[in-house]
């Protein structure tokens, strides 16, 4: 085979070398347009996942490796003054420049071609000739853009400016320092990888960055430090460098772009490395996905008899791994760029937030790797919370208003389809009971319509008159007799989303027959095939309103102890908080001011109506997860609002505004803007914050609970699995405490089961020799418990 890889970084170089030890005849040229001494940055970082590979690919390279690698198994936190030290991570890291002499003379040696100092001919000439080109050429990627129809790119440039720098002091560990200067929030990330030298990436906010003077129209061309920032730096962080030398290497400020690929390769041409993707340095290296990326493609090629079929393989097999990490890698550098709001936080549990801030790492990884640290950061919450007890954190009690729960579990609100007229039947008794009877602290309904226009479906229940009070009263009396949980009421109206299907007949589908006409801010339809809503008018609201407060009276009657007003979603008051479904012309359209009126006057309306007691809460969509929609910029001041009118607590959702939404789905994915809301406006107020969304196991809930995220995380579709989940979650956590305390009749089965959960297992690298006795190579996963990243 006659290839063609343009790049002669590690991921180019580490490819050519495997692709030449699997069969000596391929024909390989590198072109790399640097000269073979031309090296920019200082160390690499890499897992015992990429190097299990690398050592199972060729020994004779990772031998050579090993022996010039610097290994750590702590992180040290330096924050406020004090430094916390975090035990049993385990790392290993080495000088770039030499990883990239090893590669070169590793390539020589096997007969790979190598121009150095010499651009690439032009992608599309190279296809024509080669029967494979690999672009490994970078974050800017001249092979990539030589075809953007076929790769189909985007680029997020983020918020951060970094410099990458080295020093001559020797960090005996991975290094976090944080700087809170005049000017804002300055954090420094470094570590050793060599005997002799460490890397040292100075990084901060733009607007710091500006404030902080280093905002200088002065563009430097490539290999030309910006050497009067160096010398600030120096300055700047002279305690951390501690009488060392700071170097540079074409150090200059940048700003991290995330590079996506709707696909990685076309007809004979494929990407690897950051020409595919790229994923931020807080959680590890580029250098690590590009080597991974080679093993792969190398494995694939060798494995199937076309390159088309090699290709398809090869990004089948890579795609969920980057995708992974790249999700990883976004929730850690939007941590960074928003660590000024993390300042405040007490020492012990500032650093658990930030080790955990990608949720690779968790609370149960942690204890696993230093329980001393652990068990600090169980003291830090407690004492935080004014608690003496050493219970998980989920099952600590908290006050929500007035209302007492014993622990910070919520069933989430689960939209059922199953009353008639509105009435809730037994299904409701036995779906709700159970939940309640299964440990959560507070059991919440699915949205209650206000009226029979005001229903999603013919399906869903209500409380616009007597026998539907009646019938959830005796919903509610169970609970309280037979559990010690607290039952919440959530009220809402379908507004345009009305007038649809059973969610299991076609999810938000219009009815065909029996419709109802439905209403919204503005006449615009939820979707391609949704009605066009009759655009309200003021007397309407008028009466919705006052449907809206007699349903919470009778939802008083019937013994509710919280009552949760439902503006998110897309339903009539989340559709007039969002631009995307209003764009009145009226006092109640247009500025965001404007937007929240009548979700303010809804919500004043239920207050009123509402016991004083018993507290009042709101659920919002903190995104639209569509552009030009509401973001979580604008949660934060809707939030603000609705505390200032007097809520004990902000339910964090997002999205369902509009069927175009683009969500970005992934573990606990809407726990940041739950986050950003708890530490911007209601921590401050002693208002209660929910965290919601995909939170799926108990390890999540005390880690999100741990680090300030959140005071209480409402779980749905976990508990459609197991309606106990919350007292086999105490059980799996050898608690038997007041916050689970299992029912008398159930009392025999609340011990742990003989058989023990097991950790996570994450894929290794597995690529079999070429010198192997039957020549069979293979890259495939096999289960691997690798330390946890820096995340």
């Amino acid at each position: 085979m006659k290839i063609a890889v343009v790049g002669g970084g590690p991921g180019g170089l580490y490819f050519a070398a495997l692709m030449k030890q699997l069969d000596p005849r391929h024909e390989i040229t590198v072109w790399e347009r640097n000269a073979p001494d031309d090296t920019f940055g200082f160390g690499v970082v890499f897992s015992d996942e990429t190097l299990g590979g690398i050592e199972n690919a060729d020994p004779e390279f990772a031998d050579a490796m090993a022996r010039r690698f610097a290994r750590w198994t702590d992180i040290d936190i330096h924050y406020r003054g004090e430094s916390h030290t975090v035990g049993g991570q385990g790392f290993a890291a080495m000088g770039r420049k030499e990883l990239l002499g090893l590669l070169q003379r590793r390539c020589r040696d096997l007969g790979v071609v190598v121009h150095f100092s010499t651009p690439a001919p032009a992608a599309d000439r190279l296809r024509e000739s080669h029967d494979l080109v690999v672009g490994a050429d970078g974050v800017n990627s001249l092979v990539r853009q030589s075809f953007p129809d076929s790769f189909r790119t985007t680029l997020d440039r983020r918020h951060n400016r970094y410099m990458w720098l080295g020093t001559d002091r020797v960090f005996e560990a991975f290094q976090f320092f944080i700087r809170d200067t005049e000017w804002g929030t300055m954090q420094v990330h470094g570590y050793p990888y060599s005997g002799t030298g460490s890397t040292f990436i100075v990084e901060m906010h733009e607007d710091v960055w500006r404030r902080a003077g280093f905002d200088t129209a002065e563009e430097f061309p490539p290999g030309v430090s910006d050497m009067s920032a160096v010398e600030r730096i120096r300055e700047l962080f002279a305690e951390e460098l501690a009488g060392h030398q700071v170097f540079a290497n074409n150090s200059k400020w940048l700003s991290f772009t995330t590079v996506r690929n709707e696909r990685w390769h076309d007809g004979n041409l494929v990407l690897v490395g950051d020409a595919a993707h790229t994923a931020h340095f807080s959680i590890g290296s580029g250098t690590k996905l590009a080597m991974e990326d080679s093993l792969a493609l190398a494995a694939c090629l060798h494995e199937h008899p076309d390159v088309e079929t090699a290709l398809t393989a090869y990004e089948t097999e890579r795609r969920p791994v980057v995708e992974s990490t790249q999700r990883a890698a976004q929730a850690s550098l939007e941590w960074f760029e928003n660590i000024g709001m993390y300042v405040g936080q007490e020492p012990t549990r500032f650093c658990f937030n930030l080790l955990t801030r990608s949720r690779r790492i968790t609370y149960d990884n942690l204890r696993t790797r230093d329980s001393d640290f652990a068990d600090r950061v169980d003291a830090a919450f407690a004492a935080s919370q004014g608690l003496e007890s050493t219970a998980p954190a989920m099952f600590q009690p908290f006050r929500l208003g007035q209302l007492e729960l014993k622990n910070r579990v919520i069933v989430s609100p689960m939209d059922m389809y199953s009353a008639v007229d509105g009435v809730p039947g037994d299904f409701h008794l036995v779906h709700l009971g159970s939940k309640a009877m299964g440990g959560a602290g507070l059991v919440m309904t699915e949205m209650v319509c206000v009226s029979p226009e005001g229903r999603i479906t013919p399906g869903c229940t209500g409380l616009w008159n007597d026998e539907q009070r009646d019938s959830w009263a005796r919903i509610v009396s169970f609970v309280h007799e037979r559990s010690t949980a607290r039952i919440g009421l959530q009220l809402g109206h379908s507004g345009r989303k009305g007038s649809t299907r059973l969610m299991w007949e076609g999810m938000d589908d219009p009815l065909p027959e029996g419709n109802w006409e439905t209403v919204g801010p503005s006449p615009l339809p939820y979707g391609p095939g949704s009605p066009v809503p009759r655009e309200i008018g003021r007397d309407e609201m008028d009466r919705i309103t006052a449907e809206f407060a007699a349903a919470a009276r009778r939802g008083a009657e019937a013994g509710f102890d919280l009552v949760e007003l439902h503006c998110a979603h897309g339903y009539l008051l989340s559709s007039f908080l969002s631009p995307i479904a209003n764009q009145r012309a009226d006092s109640y359209g247009g500025s965001l001011e404007n937007r929240l009126r009548y979700p303010l006057e809804v919500f004043d309306a239920v207050r009123a109506a509402w016991p004083a007691e018993r507290p009042m809460i709101v659920r919002v969509s903190a995104t639209d997860w569509i552009s030009g929609g509401n973001t979580e910029h604008d949660a934060v001041e809707i939030a603000r609002a609705f505390i200032s009118h007097g809520a004990d607590g902000i339910d964090v959702s997002s999205g369902q505004v509009a069927r175009e939404e683009r969500p970005a789905y992934g573990r606990s994915y809407q726990t940041p803007f739950a986050d950003r809301i708890r530490h911007e406006v209601a921590a401050a107020t002693g208002t209660a914050v929910i965290a919601v969304g995909a939170i799926a196991s108990y390890d999540d809930v005390n880690s999100i609970l741990l680090a300030g995220r959140a005071d209480l995380c409402a779980i749905g579709r976990t508990h459609l699995y197991d309606p106990h989940w919350t007292l086999h979650a105490a059980a799996e956590q050898d608690y038997r405490g007041a916050g689970a305390q299992w029912p008398v009749q159930f009392q025999a089965g609340s011990r742990k089961p003989p058989t023990s959960r097991t950790d996570a297992v994450r894929p290794r690298l597995s690529l079999l020799r070429a010198d192997a006795p039957d020549r069979n190579v293979h890259l495939r996963w096999t289960p691997h418990r690798e330390p946890a990243a820096l995340s």
